[in-house]
């Protein structure tokens, strides 16, 4: 998992409330038995409507996605994180998420940040009226800023640790590595073993 310290991007604002995880990635894009090749299949539908935001090219490029209230409600499957991750976003802003989507994004470094729906009306107004405005999600500080406007966010210590180091469940596992061999030699041999 790729650290995530601070990130300067330009935003795609996707002005839309209660967006589920099948409209992220529908369920019959989820036949692959890998975690890689879901970007594809991002919004997929919604991109069948030529207006559709990431229809536009003046977004193309963009790593900071703006979502309205309950992004990533709906079923658990990763798969919609693993899409936008794919896509090439680093952060998600948003008034709230799905406690699941929210936890899934910081398992692979992709920074979902919660701010007040009216500064994030406020972030999506400003990248709406000029797309080349770049905002920028400091993990450090924990602070995002763009577009006129500063605003501390929240996030969970250890989380927040987790991602700073870019370490996701395996990572966390291997630091003990050495404690997890030394164990390994000392077992019976009559005990199963992942040898």
């Amino acid at each position: 998992m790729e650290p995530f310290r601070v990130h300067t991007g330009r935003a795609l604002p996707l002005d839309r409330a209660d967006v589920d995880t099948d409209q992220i990635v529908a369920a019959r894009a989820l036949k692959r038995i890998e975690r890689a090749g879901f970007g594809q299949f991002l919004f997929a539908d919604w991109r069948q409507d030529p207006s559709f935001v990431m229809n536009d090219a003046r977004f193309d490029g963009a790593t900071v996605l703006l979502a309205g209230p309950n992004f990533g409600c709906g079923s658990s499957r990763e798969h919609a994180v693993w899409a936008l991750e794919e896509a090439g976003f680093r952060s998600l802003i948003a008034p709230s998420f799905a406690d699941i989507f929210r936890n899934n994004c910081t398992k692979v470094g992709l920074l979902p940040v919660q701010l007040p729906p009216e500064t994030v009306r406020a972030l999506m107004d400003a990248v709406e009226r000029d797309p080349t405005t770049e905002i920028t999600v400091d993990l450090e500080a924990k602070r995002v800023t763009g577009a006129g406007v500063g605003a501390a966010f929240e996030i969970e210590d250890f989380t927040r640790w987790r991602l700073l180091e870019g370490l996701d469940d395996i990572g966390l596992t291997l630091r003990h590595e050495a404690e997890i061999e030394a164990y390994e030699r000392t077992r019976p041999a009559r005990l199963p073993s992942l040898r």
